[in-house]
């Protein structure tokens, strides 16, 4: 009984993960991961807390304007000095660190369920599940991103986090998709996953304990990567004035209400940009350190 109890409990099954069990070590020995690691943390900061950190210089609200510093340079007690309104500018950015954050977060977090969820079923089962998932994502793939984005997003009557989100993710979720399918097929047929099945294990148990455990890395990694992206679409599609609109505060809106002042007052537009630049950096790079340890082919 004793030698049974063991096997049962060390399941053979699980040999597939036993690879992922030198991911960490090797990540945390990287310069290159702990950089945008504590950028993250940085910006998780400013998302959580914007008002305790805006406070630290000036009175922290960016409501609060005042015309007579129409488009004045930084001075004391406000280091990014003032946008067309008499705003604070650094206020402004640490607000608006929370709406672009969340904007990639949801509309990644939304395309990643669904992409799980539909590539997952068209990796593992085949068949018709396969070929319908596939000329959807087809479909949906065939529509230039940002111009997709574009038509969606007129058709909602309000343009709030939620809204932009679900337009972006609409879009994003087809080669995530894609991705997850391909994934799930390279493993399904494995022999850990077989001796699952053959051990009796529902499919349940066989999907979220072998096959999703083991196919998921990748996705992961370009999750990630995607979270970047998104943030710069929304900032894009906010500048063009298709994006969110007042009284919203984000970095697209910033840059779009600089863009008529760049000549005069530069300021307004570089604070909101290094912000955005080293945002998508952080979480490119995070990305891409992230791949290159959960590919086998690097260990």
């Amino acid at each position: 009984m004793t030698g049974v109890a063991v096997t049962a409990d060390l399941d053979p099954t699980d040999a597939g993960a036993l690879p992922r069990r030198g991911v960490w070590p090797g990540l945390r020995r990287r310069a290159l991961f702990w950089v945008p690691v504590a950028g993250i943390v940085v910006l998780t900061v400013l998302t959580v807390a914007p008002g305790w950190v805006a406070g630290w210089f000036g009175n922290g609200d960016p409501r609060v304007c005042d015309l007579s510093s129409s488009a004045d340079g930084p001075v004391a007690g406000h280091p990014f000095g003032f946008d067309r309104q008499g705003c604070d500018v650094y206020a402004n950015v640490v607000h608006g660190t929370r709406a672009s954050l969340t904007v990639g977060l949801t509309c990644t977090l939304i395309a990643f369920a669904l992409a799980v969820l539909l590539g997952t079923l068209a990796g593992l089962r085949g068949g018709l599940a396969d070929r319908v998932v596939s000329r959807v994502t087809d479909v949906f793939l065939g529509f230039p991103f940002l111009l997709g984005a574009i038509v969606v997003l007129n058709s909602f009557g309000e343009r709030s986090v939620l809204s932009v989100s679900l337009a972006l993710a609409l879009f994003v979720w087809p080669a995530m998709a894609r991705l997850v399918r391909s994934s799930v097929r390279s493993v399904r047929d494995a022999e850990f996953v077989q001796a699952a099945r053959a051990m009796g294990f529902g499919t349940w148990r066989v999907v979220s304990r072998h096959v999703l455990p083991n196919a998921i890395g990748p996705v992961l990694a370009i999750a990630t990567i995607t979270v970047g992206q998104v943030i710069v679409a929304e900032s894009t599609l906010t500048f063009l004035g298709l994006g969110l609109r007042s009284p919203a505060i984000s970095w697209g809106l910033q840059l779009s209400n600089a863009q008529a002042q760049l000549q005069n007052a530069p300021h307004m537009l570089l604070f909101p940009s290094v912000f955005l630049a080293v945002t998508v950096f952080c979480l490119i790079t995070l990305g891409d350190v992230l791949r290159d340890a959960l590919d086998p082919r690097q260990r």
